[in-house]
């Protein structure tokens, strides 16, 4: 399923926030790229003989978003008012939706809640507005960078950071001290031979677990180990990923199943899998978004406690120091169709505020993207993840900013799973790649 998780971090401290198990399987196995959305279509405020301004988005279990739009429409009575339309659709349908209703003119939405990937392409054909003068970089500077860099194209903001996400590695700490070893690994390499180790000692069925299915959560997933040794995929309009360090990324990822420290079948783990295997106490590590640390804290969702629960940064390959880790997140953007951009700006300005970022991290486990909550005393406390994705946040990185980014991913999927099922080399994977991918870009 293409993916990627909307509601990230977690509470350990009480269960009362928990993200029950019905809305958590409501996700359907959310990763980096999307959200499953099982809501009902539907419309909420705007009152007769105002203003409107129509907010589109998917459902976002957890989070209080029609409140806060109460809470708006409240604070502008006689002004406008915010009509909520949620979109009861899985992320790539949801994209597909928008594409389609921008193609024919618009649509009837105004603000929109768009995946990090899809900004350049948006942008690209003029379907949502240069906010650059509304958004000066002082502004900017107050979230996070990574964030802002996936809304950055040709030299122009086009949103604002609403929720975001990074990929983490989670570790049973209880067993790794069991087994002698008092810090998480710095290396793959360090990661395999702690795993193999610690299943030795503890009995654990497995070493490591990912997200390894064709969609865009192994889009993620392969990405990441790209970039630990060194490689990258795009340099603005030019391909290079045809490259050593690409194919040491991509022979990393593969070893973990070689090496037996990963099940074969993480070829077609998605998220439900993964967190799965680590939660029922099956794995000893695992590679996920940070909502995984609140479920530990769930019984119904997870056999394992939060104290036994360790997170770190992604480890690197051999000979490098930069971590890195794949960006995940929604932002908000503005439709240049809508005819209310002014009173869309201030309703965008509300949701992303350090008070609306501060509900939604206290009750749905998200992530702020704005940089002074990370040392809010209050959510430090009740949403511990917060202060242990800080510094995988600050080496994030969004996936490679293109307007043809959507036809890429679909090749990137398919490739970065043909390597670990062993239809194809890290080798002929990236060769393809540099092909295929120079392809999309020429031909659009």
């Amino acid at each position: 399923m293409s993916s990627e998780q909307t509601v990230v971090g977690g509470r350990a401290t009480s269960s009362n926030n928990l993200l029950s198990r019905r809305d958590f399987l409501k996700l359907g196995g959310l990763g980096l790229a999307g959200v499953t959305t099982l809501g009902a279509p539907g419309c909420g405020g705007g009152g007769e003989g105002e203003g409107k301004v129509v907010f589109s988005s998917p459902e976002f279990p957890g989070i209080p978003m029609r409140s806060l739009i109460d809470k708006f429409n409240e604070q502008n009575k006689g002004k406008f008012q915010v009509a909520y339309r949620e979109i009861a659709l899985e992320s790539q349908e949801y994209f597909d939706r928008l594409k389609t209703e921008f193609q024919a003119g618009g649509g009837e939405t105004d603000v929109i809640v768009g995946n990090v990937p899809w900004t350049a392409e948006f942008a690209e054909n003029g379907w949502i507005v240069d906010v650059s003068s509304r958004f000066p970089e002082d502004e900017q500077s107050k979230f996070v960078n990574g964030q802002i860099r996936s809304l950055t194209y040709q030299g122009k903001i086009w949103g604002v950071p609403w929720d975001t996400s990074a990929g983490l590695l989670f570790y049973r700490k209880d067993l790794l001290e069991q087994s002698g070893f008092s810090e998480p690994p710095q290396t793959w390499e360090e990661l395999k031979e702690m795993a193999k180790k610690v299943v030795q000692d503890s009995g654990t069925t497995y070493g490591f677990v990912f997200q390894g299915s064709n969609n865009e959560t192994g889009v993620c997933n392969g990405l990441e180990y790209i970039w630990t040794h060194g490689g990258e995929v795009l340099h603005g309009d030019e391909v290079i990923v045809d490259s050593p360090e690409s194919v040491a990324g991509l022979a990393t990822e593969l070893s973990m199943i070689s090496d037996g420290v990963t099940p074969r079948a993480v070829a077609s783990y998605d998220l439900t899998e993964s967190f799965t295997a680590f939660l029922s106490g099956d794995s000893v590590f695992c590679r996920n978004w940070p909502f995984m640390y609140g479920l530990a804290g769930d019984p119904e969702m997870s056999k394992i406690k939060p104290e036994q629960v360790g997170v770190a940064p992604l480890p690197v390959g051999e000979g490098q120091s930069q971590t890195a880790s794949c960006l995940g997140g929604w932002n908000m953007l503005i439709s240049a169709s809508s005819e209310t951009q002014d009173q869309a700006w201030e309703f965008i300005q509300f949701m992303t505020s350090e008070e609306s970022q501060k509900v939604q991290a206290l009750s749905a486990f998200s992530l702020p993207t704005l940089d002074t909550l990370y040392e809010n005393r209050e959510i430090l406390e009740e949403v511990p993840v917060v202060a242990l994705s800080k510094e995988a946040l600050q080496n994030a990185r969004p996936r490679p900013v293109s307007p043809y980014y959507s036809q890429m991913s679909r090749t990137m999927a398919e490739q970065f799973n043909k390597v670990l099922t062993g239809a194809t080399s890290p080798e002929g994977a990236v060769e393809t790649l540099q092909s295929e991918l120079q392809q999309i870009i020429e031909e659009g």
